[in-house]
Formats: C-alpha cells, structure tokens, sequence
C-alpha cells in the first residue's frame, strides 16, 4: 500500500494521524478505513466477478481515491474505474489508471476538449452518450487532439435520468459513433439506479428483469446491423448478482461493497437478511469522539453535519445497541445515553448513511489494522464535481 506520510506533516494541523500511531490518538472527526475488512470485500467482489466470467469496472465517485482504486485492481482484478465528471477522470488518469469510463454525458465544449486530451496521458477513456447531436461535439474534439474516444450508448433502464428508452434510438446512436471520426463504439451503458436501495430482493429482481428484457432487445438490433457491443456495463452492489447472471452483461459497476454504508446496509440478500450482516462488511467509519456530557441521558460528539452526508439517513454507531446517534447539526452529534455509560474523550465508530458524499467532505483515510494507524490515503478527487 502507498504510504502517504512525511516527516514534515504536522497529527492536527495536516493529518488527522500519522503511521504507528495507536488507532486511540487519531484526531476527529475523520474518516477511517478497517484494512482488513476492505480487503476481504475487495478480494470477495473480485472472486465473484471472475468465477462468473465478468469484468468489474470499479465506481470512483464512492471513495474518490487512487490509492482505494489501485487497491481494487490489485486485490480484486478490477479492470479499470469508472467516473461521474470529468475533473474526477482527471484525478484517476494521472494517477495512473488506464481504463477510465466517464458513466455521465459530457456536453459542455470546454469539458468535451479536456476529455479529448486525457487519452495522450496513456488512458483508454470512455464516455457516454444518449443524444446523436452529442457525437459531432466528441469528434470534433477527438480530431483536434489526435485522440480517440470510446463511446457507450447509455440506456436509461429505469433510472429515469440519463439515457435513451428505445431500441431504434441506441442503433440510431450506436451508427453515429461507429462512423464518426475519432470515436469508437465501445459498447452500451446500462445501470439500473433507481432500484439498487429497495429493501426486497425480489423487487429488485422484478426491476433487472425489465431492464435486462430492454437491453438484451438492444443488443439483438445492434448485431443486426453489424454493431455488436463489445461491452454492456451495469450492475451495483444492489443488484450485482442479476446482471451477471444475464447473460447479456459482461461488465459489472459496483461502488459500495467496498465500504458499505447504513443505506445499502439495510437491504437484503435472497435469504432475506441484511447484506451487512454476511454479504459485505461495514469498513468504513467516520471516528467521533464525546465532546460534551453535561446532560445525563446524552453525549455530543465531534462528527455533524459537516463531517457527513445524512440524504440517506443518520449514521449507526458501530458494535453498540447501548447508544444511539439521534440527532446531528453543523458541528456536532447528539448522542442518546440514557444509562451515561460514555466518557468524555470516548471514540465512536459511525457507519455513514451514504458513503459516497460522506467521503467527499474529508481530505484522508486513515487505514487501520490491529489497532494501529498504517497510511494515511488522500481523498484524491474530492470536490472534482465539474
């Protein structure tokens, strides 16, 4: 693992901690990573995609990290990363990944220019597209830089946000590509979002049967016409398991396995028990500590609105039933203690609601094992939103 520390970093004024340090004297509020747990679910996550023939294009916009993403394509055979905004594709290529897809639309001039020049750093880069109009502005760009783009044509199949709803739309695209000058059709986006966080299992299959149906059409027609897609992509750690049994897929997205917040936490696998509680393992935590005591049945902890994401709901304090995070302002965290069994200075471990904004609110990762700090990872991309 790459080592972020330097002698000239200063515990409080740089970094919340420094290797060797004792995991008791990290500074708070700040985001830790249980070393162990991340690479059990990062080796799990790369046996399962290669035991059912699936490649699996890791989601950067959840830990925002090269280091986290290097760890993914080491441990877990991941084959490339995939990214929302281009300033994020940006980070991930000088960092040295070689296969980045933007899984967005990219339409603004300035943006289309800086995507066209990433692929002279060494990086296959692919984009999405879901307007024809859109091909022309990626040509033109390709052309002027002596680069080439790959292009997936993104269905929307049941997000309800980006992406073409028909077949005659995805060929009419698809030829666009394959005949404009410096792109290449690379294949078809294809992520269900909109049905990755619903409880049931069996719900969430009825949702991937639909798209499956939608894009296994798409396909079909592509082939027809001589276009066939060397990738379809898709698949998150909701619904994994039914894109790579499609048959049709052949690239899996998935984001949050790695870390596993409280949202995704809370749905269930085929047996019908949380996926956090033998699926996947809880390896990211924002560290609390107790600030205040000076009411009996409550303590105040350092971590509130500023050092987490609560869209997805309010964090869980990890291994305790005896406390409850309750309540969260700008700068602090209401802790219900009704037997006041916390001490001042006491260190909490929280399980976010949503890691992926969570994490884009933090500078480091500090990765811990056997109760020891052991590196220190800067949060890379963080606030690359254009």
């Amino acid at each position: 693992m790459k080592d972020h520390s330097h002698q000239d970093l200063e515990v409080g004024f740089d970094v919340p901690a420094l290797p060797g340090m004792d995991a008791s004297e990290i500074q708070t509020p700040c985001l830790i990573l249980d070393l162990d747990a991340l690479e059990r679910n990062i080796r799990k996550m790369g046996d399962y995609a290669k035991a059912h023939g699936m490649r699996h294009r890791s989601h950067g916009k959840m830990h925002k990290s090269v280091d986290v993403q290097k760890l993914q394509e080491e441990l877990g055979g991941a084959v490339g990363v995939c990214c929302q905004k281009v300033s994020e594709a940006e980070v991930f290529v000088r960092g040295g990944i070689k296969d980045v897809l933007v899984s967005n639309q990219v339409r603004d001039p300035a943006k289309i220019d800086r995507l066209a020049r990433l692929p002279k750093l060494g990086s296959k880069i692919i984009v999405c597209v879901d307007d024809v109009d859109n091909v022309a502005d990626l040509s033109a760009a390709a052309e002027k830089h002596g680069t080439v783009i790959h292009c997936f044509v993104e269905i929307d199949c049941g997000a309800g946000r980006c992406g073409v709803t028909t077949t005659e739309a995805v060929v009419e695209i698809a030829k666009a590509i394959d005949a404009a000058p410096g792109l290449e059709f690379t294949g078809l986006q294809a992520y269900q979002g909109a049905m990755q966080h619903i409880d049931s299992f069996e719900e969430r299959k009825a949702k991937l049967d639909a798209a499956i149906a939608q894009v296994t059409e798409a396909v079909e027609a592509l082939k027809a016409e001589g276009l066939e897609p060397e990738l379809v992509s898709g698949g998150g750690t909701g619904s994994y398991y039914f894109e790579s049994n499609s048959g049709v897929y052949n690239e899996l997205q998935c984001g949050s396995y790695a870390f596993m917040d409280a949202d995704y936490g809370r749905i269930h696998d085929k047996e019908g028990k949380r996926i956090d509680q033998g699926e996947w393992e809880n390896a990211l935590f924002i560290l609390t500590s107790v600030m205040s005591h000076a009411k009996a049945d409550k303590a105040i902890v350092d971590a509130g609105l500023k050092a987490q994401s609560v869209d997805s709901g309010l964090p869980f304090i990890y291994g305790r039933r005896d406390v409850e995070y309750v309540k969260c302002s700008d700068e602090h965290g209401v802790v219900a203690d009704p037997e006041g069994v916390l001490k001042i200075n006491e260190k909490l471990r929280l399980v976010p609601g949503h890691c992926d904004p969570t994490c884009n609110v933090h500078d480091w990762y500090v990765g811990v094992r056997n109760g020891k700090v052991e590196t220190l990872w800067p949060v890379s991309a963080r606030g690359k939103a254009y």
